[in-house]
C-alpha cells in the first residue's frame, strides 16, 4: 500500500534528522565504553557507527539506481562480514561519522524534490526481492534511529557490567 503524502514527508523528515541523533547518542558514550560489546557477536557503539556509514553509503546508491535505472537490481551484503573483514574497531570514528552526516545531507535533498512517479520505482533486491522507494525510505528512516537505540542499550548494559 501506498505511502500518503504526510506520512512519507514525516519518514522523508525522520530519515533527514538520522544523523543528529545517531551523533547525539554516541556523545554519552563513556570513552571506555566505545569498544564494549554487550556480548561476543554483539557490535560495540564504535562498530554500530562504522557499519551505519557503510549501510549509509550503500543506501545512497540503492535509492538512486532505483529511481533512474530501469529494472534496478539491489544488492545485499553480509554487514556482519563487513565488520569483520574491515575491523571496524580499527577505523577510525569521526569519518565514519562525516561519511554518515554527508551522504544523508545529500540524499536527504535528493528525495525531498523527487517526483511523485519516482515513488512507485521498483527494483529487485538480491536477498528480498521486489523493492520499492517506498520500501527503501521504510527502512532508511528508522535506520540510525535504530542504531541509535541500540548504541544506548549497549551503554545501559556496559554501565550495569561496572556496578557489578
Amino acid at each position: 500500500m501506498a505511502l500518503d503524502r504526510a506520512r512519507r514527508d514525516a519518514l522523508i523528515q525522520q530519515y533527514a534528522d538520522g544523523p543528529g541523533r545517531l551523533r547525539a547518542a554516541l556523545a554519552k558514550v563513556p570513552p571506555p565504553a566505545l569498544k564494549w560489546r554487550p556480548a561476543p557477536k554483539e557490535w560495540s557503539a564504535h562498530e554500530i557507527v562504522c557499519h551505519c556509514a557503510d549501510s549509509e553509503t550503500n543506501a545512497y546508491a540503492r535509492i538512486r539506481f532505483v529511481v533512474a535505472e530501469t529494472s534496478a537490481t539491489v544488492q545485499g551484503y553480509d554487514q556482519d562480514n563487513w565488520a569483520a573483514v574491515f575491523g571496524y574497531h580499527q577505523l577510525p570514528l569521526e569519518p565514519a561519522l562525516a561519511v554518515v552526516e554527508a551522504v544523508r545531507a545529500s540524499t536527504a535533498a535528493l528525495i525531498r524534490r523527487l517526483p511523485e512517479e519516482a515513488w512507485s520505482r521498483v527494483g529487485r533486491h538480491t536477498e528480498s526481492g521486489r523493492y520499492t522507494t517506498e520500501d527503501w525510505l521504510q527502512v532508511y528512516a528508522d535506520h540510525l534511529e535504530g542504531h541509535a537505540r541500540q548504541i544506548e542499550q549497549n551503554v545501559a548494559q556496559w554501565k550495569a557490567a561496572q556496578a557489578r
